[in-house]
């Protein structure tokens, strides 16, 4: 039973970043990175006046935009969601499983 635990909780960390990643590539305009931002402005609302919560909404929406896909900052956006985000939920490792970059020559020794 611990090993079965143990291959579902290796596989959860190959496979769900990948999963999570393409759901939001392709069903909506955003990026771990724009998501996250999106998320944690929505919960800056100041009042609950419609016309500034709309307003709010909008200028947030703006924001995290920029960092989603097909925004000025979408590069950085994907980068922090791929080097960021994608590591920190698998515990500092890349899709490979190491902590290193591969594409660095000298250093393959290191990555696993």
């Amino acid at each position: 039973m611990e090993w079965a635990k143990q291959k579902y909780n290796e596989q959860y960390e190959i496979w769900m970043p990948w999963i999570e990643d393409n759901f939001l590539k392709y069903f909506t305009k955003d990026n771990k990175a724009s998501y996250a931002t999106k998320e944690q402005l929505d919960k800056a609302k100041v009042t609950n006046i419609e016309q500034v919560d709309t307003l709010q909404d909008n200028v947030h929406g703006l924001v995290a935009g920029q960092v989603g896909q097909g925004g000025l900052l979408q590069p950085v956006g994907d980068l922090v969601s791929k080097e960021g985000v994608n590591r920190t939920e698998r515990s500092g490792k890349d899709e490979q499983g190491g902590y290193l970059p591969t594409g660095v020559p000298g250093i393959s020794g290191l990555t696993k």
